[in-house]
């Protein structure tokens, strides 16, 4: 059930809310890594125990994604988040209070949940905020604030660090999360859940939680060349994913309705949304080591590096969601992962000592490239569903998302390991393995990148098999 037609100025007030915290969600999970050797030298831990307060929040928020995404379509999106930003907030304080890492990392369980919450729900309000032929300008506004958020959290994160200690990185959230929920009761449309709480999917929940928990945690142990544990955590993903396939095909209510993905335009909107977010992953994984490593530059020079590609997608994303709008998004969607395709490959070209230019304007290409193809087939993955599937959709893209960039890192992983390259980041001498690993991960990019455009064209043709799921 929609709720009736908001005018301009209650439209402006609801995206607004949801921005301000979306900022805050964003923003937390870039400045983290630009704190953690702070954090770990006043907490007194070991530099890869830190780590935990980063795997602490991204497994939190990749094991509950479409859990709370279901939970919204049963029991009222607005509900939901304004939950998701009263427990970020809680959590941010919880952060900003710890003294100890086991706390700490607690508290960013607490806080990854939160911000699974307005992860998951943000897509379904956005649909219910938009009508539908401006869809497109809901998803293009939020792409650019994400984007732009992406591209200044380093920024942001040093300065805060440089007049304040860390722990502001995380008391800064609360004055605003509580303002900021405050304002959600007034301007977010309440729509009334489909369901009741009893009728949650609770094993479909814990099977894709398991799934996606193993998952993270395989990215770690290869990334840390634990051969016996990624294997382990291999076999519990798939193992997981089969159970919950055959469980939800009996659930009577399921967490996840498998046959949406008879909808070939939401089925092949998301594979492409994986493969994109997959390419970016491993270039943006693999950059920074090969800026610090092979080129000598500082972290927070390679941070100023890679700003080029998220202020692109910036740029370009609310043209292109005003453009989803008006023309089909298999055009855009496929041009953009064409060209972000063409700017990994030309990366991958990079000379052995490139210029600042040499690197600014390919990562562009592939920031343009991303931009165009996000916010239109985003819109995309939530218009081609009925209404009663909004929060399915919803929870697909924000998984497809997540997952996405979970494995391109794990791939990079992959490269490395391949390549021999351990600790990289301590030992001088991997700087060549560092420079060999660059174009072979980049061209892995180019490809995941170049197959997504090619499944994206097969929307183009004629789609002869919609009927609407029941």
């Amino acid at each position: 059930m929609r709720p009736p037609d908001l005018t301009t100025p209650q439209r402006r007030w609801a995206m607004s809310t949801m921005m301000i915290v979306a900022f805050m969600a964003v923003l937390d999970g870039t400045i983290a890594n630009i704190a953690l050797p702070t954090i770990a030298r006043e907490l007194a831990i070991m530099p890869a125990a830190s780590i935990w307060i980063i795997n602490a929040f991204q497994i939190a928020v990749t094991a509950t994604l479409v859990a709370f995404a279901s939970l919204g379509g049963l029991v009222g999106y607005a509900r939901v988040y304004r939950i998701g930003a009263i427990i970020f907030t809680v959590g941010s304080l919880f952060c900003a209070l710890s003294h100890v890492l086991s706390l700490l990392v607690v508290a960013r369980i607490v806080q990854g949940l939160g911000a699974s919450m307005l992860m998951s729900i943000q897509p379904a309000l956005i649909r219910s905020i938009y009508p539908a032929n401006r869809l497109g300008r809901g998803t293009g506004a939020m792409a650019t604030m994400v984007a732009g958020t992406a591209a200044a959290g380093p920024t942001i994160g040093g300065a805060i660090l440089a007049i304040a200690s860390w722990q502001w990185l995380f008391i800064i959230n609360v004055p605003i999360g509580i303002v900021d929920t405050l304002l959600m009761t007034k301007t977010l449309p309440h729509i009334p859940g489909t369901g009741r709480l009893r009728d949650f999917d609770i094993g479909g929940a814990l099977l894709a939680g398991i799934a996606l928990t193993a998952f993270t945690l395989g990215v770690e142990a290869v990334a840390h060349a634990s051969d016996r544990f990624a294997a382990l955590y291999l076999v519990t993903t798939l193992a997981s994913i089969a159970l919950f396939i055959r469980y939800e095909a009996r659930a009577p209510k399921p967490l996840l309705p498998l046959q949406v993905f008879r909808r070939q335009a939401f089925s092949l909107s998301t594979i492409t949304s994986l493969c994109s977010y997959t390419g970016q992953g491993l270039a943006l994984v693999l950059l920074p080591f090969f800026f610090q490593t092979s080129l000598g530059r500082t972290p927070f020079e390679a941070g100023l590096l890679l700003t080029p590609w998220p202020i692109s997608v910036a740029v370009v994303a609310r043209l292109a969601g005003r453009l989803a709008d008006r023309f089909p998004v298999a055009i855009l969607g496929t041009a953009g992962l064409t060209l972000m395709a063409f700017g990994a490959a030309m990366l991958a070209l990079l000379p052995d000592r490139p210029t600042i230019p040499d690197i600014i304007w390919r990562e562009m290409l592939c920031g343009l490239g991303f931009g165009f193809f996000q916010a239109p087939n985003n819109r995309e993955i939530m218009s081609s569903l009925p209404d009663q599937f909004t929060s399915v959709a919803a929870g697909m893209l924000a998984t497809a998302r997540v997952f996405g960039q979970s494995l391109g890192a794990a791939l990079v992983a992959v490269v490395f390991a391949t390549l021999g390259v351990a600790a990289v980041t301590h030992d001088p001498t991997h700087t060549d393995a560092i420079r060999n690993a660059m174009p072979l991960a980049l061209w892995m990019a180019t490809a995941v990148a170049a197959v997504g455009a090619m499944v994206s064209a097969l929307r183009l043709r004629p789609q002869v098999d919609e009927s609407s799921p029941r």
